[in-house]
């Protein structure tokens, strides 16, 4: 199903896997698709020895090894990304390239390879972020502890309007929580697009997102399984939730119109209480996951 395609499934948030895709790559979110300016998306899969060209255009985008290693080459610099067995085995390398760049993309033994992008104006250099430089927060408490990989936070990595960081979620934990948004500026909060994109482990593998608004108008819960995309305009998010035996993954992909890159966000004040009860709560020890090392 290409992405002007109609499909049963597919809301104007959710989209599941095979929905949001086209006809050579199988997730492609662009502004214009999503319905606002900034937050794109693209995930490539390499075959074995098959480059792959791409031109960035008016989007800064990084190149993030989702499953196996590959070389992209921007702008005549070439980085040679070490990448991962899977989003689970370990914390990544990347690149970031700029707008109006040329990205070659090649893999001796094939790759899957997420491009999360923003709508920007200031051109900066191609850049390698090595695994080990990338900051590993373990957040929340009991069953609301997670690994947060801020890979592209505004404090850990330079860019224009793009921000990126992946979840990693133990089996049977929520993360996401309390719920939050950032669709407001007003102090304590910004604006920002934002898009999460999920992998689960296991073949049966399912997971839970919700998105719901005050005004009634978004009230979302969906299953979530290996390659799912979901947009969020407006609005609450959260939580994301692991089912028993199966580990969650998502990346989350974030863009918006202020000058200065932030992440800041408000909770949900009816679940305020929660996290502040996470002072009197332990941390999961299954936590941190994964470093640049590999599995824990």
């Amino acid at each position: 199903m290409t992405i002007d395609g109609v499909d049963p499934r597919r809301t104007n948030v959710y989209w599941p896997y095979g929905t949001a895709g086209d006809d050579l790559d199988p997730v492609v979110v662009s502004p214009e698709q999503a319905g606002w300016r900034f937050a794109g998306l693209r995930v490539v899969e390499l075959a074995p020895g098959q480059p792959r060209v791409l031109a960035t255009g008016s989007d800064e985008m990084a190149v993030l090894p989702l499953a196996g290693s590959l070389v992209a080459e921007i702008e005549g610099q070439r980085f040679d990304l070490a990448g991962r067995d899977a989003v689970f085995s370990r914390v990544t390398d990347f690149a970031y390239a700029p707008i109006d760049a040329e990205v070659r993309l090649s893999s001796s033994q094939g790759a899957r390879v997420a491009l999360p992008s923003a709508r920007a104006t200031r051109r900066l250099d191609p850049a390698y972020g090595p695994a080990e430089a990338v900051p590993v927060e373990v957040r929340g408490a009991g069953n609301a502890t997670r690994q947060v990989n801020n890979f592209l936070r505004p404090d850990a990595f330079e860019a224009d309007k793009l921000i990126a960081v992946e979840l990693l979620t133990p089996d049977g934990n929520w993360s996401s929580y309390p719920p939050h948004k950032h669709d407001e500026e007003r102090e304590g909060e910004v604006v920002n697009e934002e898009i999460y994109y999920f992998e689960v482990a296991g073949d049966a593998g399912f997971a839970f997102h919700r998105l719901y608004t005050d005004d009634g108008e978004l009230d979302e819960t969906e299953t979530v399984r290996d390659g799912d995309v979901f947009l969020i305009p407006r609005g609450y998010h959260g939580p994301s939730v692991a089912a028993p035996g199966y580990e969650l993954y998502y990346l989350n992909v974030l863009a918006g119109p202020a000058d200065e890159r932030s992440m800041t966000f408000c909770d949900d004040p009816a679940h305020v209480w929660v996290r502040e009860d996470w002072a009197r709560q332990d941390r999961d020890p299954r936590l941190p996951l994964t470093d640049a090392q590999g599995r824990r």
